[in-house]
């Protein structure tokens, strides 16, 4: 997960919002309120419920937020996000630890965890069928085919 994620107030205008995504290279914020999670709100909710919908850029971002969230527990096993991400289709899970927002979850973060894993596993595999212990290629042989 990311942490910490980044969040605004309800109050928040669509054009301190957007600025915000921009600065921290992210595709959505939690909108929080005196430390609890009110909302989410995502690039395409900016788009299509903010711009696409009339509303201007200092409109607050309250008017186009998610208020239902989706979100995962801290201490719940990794196993809990994925069946999570599965069952509601959602792209972003905010973990709490309580009432409090840790950090957000996303399928990417899944994706690399299963790239990492695949990739411990791999590596002695292709150990034992070139029989070659893994490491950096060698310069010699690099960029050539025999």
């Amino acid at each position: 997960m990311t942490a910490p994620s980044v969040s605004v107030a309800p109050h928040a205008s669509l054009l301190e919002v957007v600025r915000q995504m921009t600065g921290s290279a992210v595709g959505s914020v939690l909108v929080v309120e005196d430390g609890a999670l009110r909302g989410i709100v995502t690039d395409r909710d900016l788009a299509l419920r903010g711009l696409g919908g009339g509303l201007g850029r200092e409109s607050p971002v309250e008017a186009v937020m998610s208020a239902e969230v989706v979100t995962v527990d801290a201490d719940d096993d990794v196993r809990v996000a994925y069946r999570t991400f599965r069952r509601t289709g959602v792209r972003r899970l905010p973990v709490l630890d309580g009432d409090r927002v840790v950090g957000m979850l996303t399928i990417d973060d899944l994706f690399l965890d299963i790239f990492r894993q695949l990739a411990d596993l791999l590596g002695p595999v292709a150990w034992s069928v070139l029989q070659e212990p893994p490491g950096p290629p060698s310069a010699a042989g690099a960029g050539h085919v025999s």
